[in-house]
């Protein structure tokens, strides 16, 4: 079933909006600010996330950018801004797709259908849930199973939601920030020596030579990725 996060201040939209998509079999999730949003979306792990940027905490453009640093859910902005200028700068942030209020229903559904097919294709072309094979170690994200040599390795479960968020984004960089957002909460935003503690960790169990990591590496100052 495919969970929805919407995240909009205005409860009678939010009410309306959960009414529809429970009757077409969603799952429905709701915040009415950009901080409970981020925490949320690290919490639920929606498929989906429908916008509003006119939040009482923080611009909707912003929470954008912060997903993008550790998510690629397909983000629909539903928002009263008409203006060009406007579309352009949150399609730039991260955002998949616009639509502007006043909006038909039937449209909304239409494009929130269309944001669910591509989340399964881009889920089934990168082959999540399946079994991750290197040189040193094997991982099995659906079972949890870590093997290295052919032995198995104990992780912690902090240390699962680490590895997972790297190896879903693999080859591509994520954001300190939103790493320790999404492991930790929206809360954890600069504590960065958690990260050097479990990656260190991390590297120490998985790697042939973790001073000289080859499948997880860290980029200075700006974040950490998945090589393999």
């Amino acid at each position: 079933m495919t969970r929805v996060l919407v995240v909009d201040d205005e409860p009678q939209l939010v009410r309306a909006l959960e009414i529809n998509l429970k009757a077409r079999h969603y799952e429905v999730d709701s915040a009415p600010d950009g901080t409970r949003a981020l925490a949320t979306a690290a919490a639920r792990r929606p498929d989906v996330v429908l916008l509003d940027l006119g939040l009482p905490d923080m611009d909707g453009i912003e929470v954008i950018r912060r997903l993008r640093g550790w998510s690629r859910v397909p983000i629909l902005v539903v928002s009263a801004r008409h203006s060009s200028d406007e579309k352009v700068e949150a399609l730039d942030a991260g955002a998949d797709d616009y639509i502007t209020k006043p909006f038909s229903m039937d449209e909304l559904l239409a494009r929130l259908r269309a944001s669910s097919r591509r989340t399964l294709e881009s889920k089934e072309a990168v082959g999540e849930d399946v079994i991750v094979e290197t040189d040193e170690f094997t991982i099995d994200l659906l079972a949890k199973k870590a093997k290295r040599q052919g032995k198995e390795v104990r992780l912690t479960p902090t240390e699962w939601h680490l590895l997972e968020v790297l190896i879903r984004n693999r080859g591509r960089l994520v954001t300190q920030r939103g790493l320790l957002q999404e492991v930790w909460g929206s809360s954890y935003g600069t504590q960065t020596n958690y990260l050097r503690v479990y990656m260190a960790q991390l590297r120490r169990k998985l790697e042939a030579d973790p001073a000289h990591p080859r499948y997880l590496i860290t980029t200075p100052g700006m974040g950490y990725r998945f090589d393999a």
